[in-house]
């Protein structure tokens, strides 16, 4: 449990750590790089364009990680109407009864004491569970963490390409690139700067590609109706249409938490099933 609690704290601080490296990487190294085409415009010249997508992905990461922090299960339980609940969560804080005791589609979680409605899953990186409140902005989380860590690889491949002048076009090149690299680097033909972009390269791509997967597991279990949590206790769950399952996480207005990052504070279609 201490382990997990250390992690709990400097996973956070990790990703916090590549997000600034990232962002300073993209706007004081791999854009300005962009500048020196004088065949395109200054309105759509690269630089810009990439600068203004690169923005609009991080602005999209970091807005949401901030809001499934925000939108922790802790507020949703103090707002809820629990009636009897109530005192079920005030035993499961102070010890006195196990955690099996949960309410309906609740847990208690040990890690950060904090009841979740529709537990899904223990987020380290954000340092928070992940349940109906947060579940929308968790997934678009991971979607736009994905999108910047595969914009950061192709900007990075590019100022790579151009500082060394190779060539990509065959994939085997990006797979040597790495052990090419080191060896040039001990023997003091690589700079320490180009060394560590290279570096950069490949935990973009393994970020990249474990957010991909993991908001892609997360819309399957979604449309299924289910949560990681039910799945892992083999709990069974009612079967429903997909688009209800979609429209209870994401709620009818979609499209703005697809643009921009906005509160998710709970799906219209469960407020008119309550009603």
């Amino acid at each position: 449990m201490l382990v997990l609690r250390l992690l709990n704290v400097v996973a956070p601080a990790y990703f916090l750590c590549i997000s600034l490296v990232t962002f300073v990487l993209q706007i004081f190294l791999f854009i300005p790089s962009m500048f020196r085409d004088p065949s395109t415009t200054p309105l759509f010249s690269p630089a810009l364009l990439h600068g203004a997508l690169f923005l609009f992905l991080s602005a999209n990461a970091l807005g949401n990680y901030v809001l499934v922090i925000q939108s922790s299960p802790e507020d949703l339980g103090k707002g809820l109407n629990l009636g009897e609940g109530a005192e079920v969560v005030v035993d499961w804080l102070d010890g006195s009864r196990s955690p099996g005791s949960a309410l309906p589609s609740t847990h208690f979680c040990r890690l950060c004491a904090r009841v979740t409605q529709r537990h899904d899953h223990h987020c380290f990186f954000t340092g928070n569970c992940i349940g109906s409140r947060n579940m929308r902005n968790f997934i678009m989380f991971c979607l736009y963490t994905s999108l910047a860590c595969l914009d950061s690889l192709v900007a990075g491949m590019a100022y790579i390409s151009a500082a060394l002048s190779m060539s990509f076009a065959n994939p085997l090149a990006f797979l040597t690139l790495l052990p090419h690299s080191i060896s040039q680097f001990f023997s003091g033909a690589l700079l320490s700067s180009e060394m560590f972009v290279i570096l950069m390269l490949y935990l973009w791509l393994g970020i990249g590609l474990a957010c991909a997967g993991f908001c892609c597991h997360q819309m399957l279990l979604i449309l299924r109706g289910q949560t990681r949590y039910q799945v892992r206790k083999g709990m069974v769950v009612r079967a429903r249409p997909w688009r209800e399952n979609l429209q209870e996480v994401f709620g009818k207005r979609w499209l703005l938490g697809l643009l921009i990052p906005v509160l998710n504070v709970g799906s219209d279609y469960r407020r008119q099933k309550e009603k």
